[in-house]
């Protein structure tokens, strides 16, 4: 019997399954789709899970649907070759057709002993309303090329509630495809379904190339792989993005528009502080007392209004002095309306009084519950002193094209959705409107982006709701007052008063 799909091994060429293939298959969500490169066989290994699953006396039927009937006929035969291998009592490939709508339709069945069968179809049945019985699964192949998926898909979710599957596998298809619009509204945390990245290069990484040579009994070396990959992009130029790396076609422009952006603005503060080289000649001690004037004058007056009954979240991008180092409070209302009560801009500012506001915002803030600290370059100093101010809560960002891709959509629903709020300012909105669809992931581009910014703003407010999202245990904590003897009486019930948002421990 062949060996469990399952089992490890990649490197040494005794795995059955690739790690990706394993990932997948080893994932049980009810709903869970990949954007995939092509021809990385994700179809082979769902059809090894499921020729198991529908073998199994305690799984159930699945339906198989894709767009061609070239597709549909390498499913079901892969699907016979694991019965075989697997030494499933099976019968042989039975291929009919069934009116559907007045149209007739080709579909492909396994029986198994089982009771259950495998069914795939050449094009969209609408006769999924009739399916959906315990525990039955529904895989669509190449979704973004289906007719009407967003037909098919309402239709398909029904079969989730008695306990069935929806396992969604597909290249792109151009940025607009409804298949794109549902992997960003995933990404966005609209729906709770599992999500699965695999681009070439990750393919790789887990041995396709390795596996190609094994299978075809070429000698696998470094270099050949190299060379291989060169000769794939080249092949599928210039549409590789597309096709190889998960990148939907048609990617550009502003990824928020000014409707959009300024629909969630109310009036608010944002204060500015710029360092003047009189400011920044001064020694430390000097700087920090002036600047400590300059808190107690513009902040603590806004700090002072926040609600101590909410909890708050907290973002900075950081820099120096050549763009903007703005910092960025949130606060996360009773519905999760998040909104942001004022920003802080600080251009030349010296790292010690960038470190001095931020604390000064920090420890005021009610419930701090999130810090997201933009920690590239020399923001990694601000990025440490923040953790070894307030620890765990804090995550020292390193804005990778993997994490753009991941917290843009999510960000962008907040605007879609009406469930944010930000200072109105006509720089806060160029700084939205800078975001731009790099390689069909939202990011700030190279270089400033409006005068002298570069979306700081912006990039602050991503900072603070991805702070709002982070799954940590917020600081909470009563202050002890002491007296003129400096003891403490524990019968002196005016001594006691409660604060929020120290770094204390």
């Amino acid at each position: 019997m062949t060996r469990d799909p399952l089992s490890s091994g990649v490197e040494a060429g005794n795995a059955i399954l690739l790690g990706y293939q394993q990932r997948w298959v080893a994932d049980t969500s009810p709903v869970k789709l990949i954007e995939k490169s092509r021809r990385i066989g994700l179809s082979y290994a769902e059809a090894a899970d499921d020729v198991l699953y529908a073998a199994s006396e305690d799984g159930a039927n699945v339906y198989y649907i894709s767009y061609n009937k070239e597709m549909t006929q390498g499913f079901i035969q892969d699907c016979a070759g694991w019965a075989k291998a697997y030494q499933m009592a099976a019968s042989q490939i039975d291929e009919s057709v069934i009116e559907v709508d007045d149209r007739q339709v080709l579909t492909y069945t396994i029986k198994f002993d089982s009771g259950n069968v495998i069914q795939a179809f050449t094009s969209n049945p609408r006769n999924l309303r009739s399916k959906g019985r315990p525990g039955e699964r529904l895989v669509i192949d190449e979704a973004a090329f289906v007719d009407d998926i967003q037909e098919l898909l309402k239709a398909a979710m029904a079969m989730t509630i008695w306990g069935g599957q929806i396992r969604i596998i597909s290249t792109h298809n151009g940025e607009d495809n409804p298949f794109n619009e549902l992997i960003n509204d995933v990404r966005a945390g609209r729906y709770d379904y599992s999500l699965h990245h695999v681009d070439f290069d990750e393919a790789l990484a887990d041995g396709l190339y390795r596996r190609i040579c094994q299978v075809t009994g070429q000698a696998w070396s470094r270099e050949g792989e190299a060379q291989w990959r060169q000769q794939m992009i080249n092949r599928y130029k210039p549409n590789h993005d597309e096709e190889l790396f998960c990148i939907p076609a048609q990617g550009g422009g502003a990824y928020l528009t000014r409707t959009l952006i300024e629909a969630c603005m109310a009036p608010a503060p944002v204060l500015r502080f710029d360092g003047t080289k009189a400011f920044n000649a001064l020694p430390e001690p000097a700087r920090a007392a002036e600047m400590e004037d300059w808190i107690r004058d513009n902040l603590t007056p806004l700090l002072r209004q926040l609600n101590p009954r909410r909890r708050h979240a907290l973002g900075q991008d950081f820099a120096r002095s050549g763009d903007l180092s703005v910092i960025a409070p949130m606060e996360i209302g009773e519905t999760l309306h998040r909104t942001v009560p004022f920003l802080m801009e600080m251009h030349n500012v010296p790292f010690k009084q960038q470190e001095q506001v931020l604390f000064a915002i920090g420890n005021s803030l009610p419930r701090l519950s999130g810090v997201a600290i933009d920690s590239r370059g020399n923001g990694a100093y601000i990025g440490e002193t923040a953790h070894d101010e307030w620890g765990g809560i804090v995550d020292q960002v390193q804005a990778t094209e993997n994490w753009y891709r991941e917290r843009m959509p999510r960000y962008k629903a907040r605007f879609e959705d009406a469930t944010i709020t930000l200072p109105l300012d006509d720089d806060l909105v160029e700084d939205h409107r800078a975001f731009q669809l790099v390689r069909g992931v939202a990011r700030l581009p190279e270089g400033k982006t409006s005068g002298q910014r570069h979306g700081d703003g912006a990039m602050a407010c991503v900072l603070a709701d991805h702070a709002a999202d982070l799954d940590v245990t917020e600081i909470d904590f009563i202050r002890v007052p002491q007296g003129a003897t400096g003891a403490f009486d524990p019968d002196d019930d005016d001594e006691l008063t409660t604060d929020w948002g120290s770094g204390a421990w």
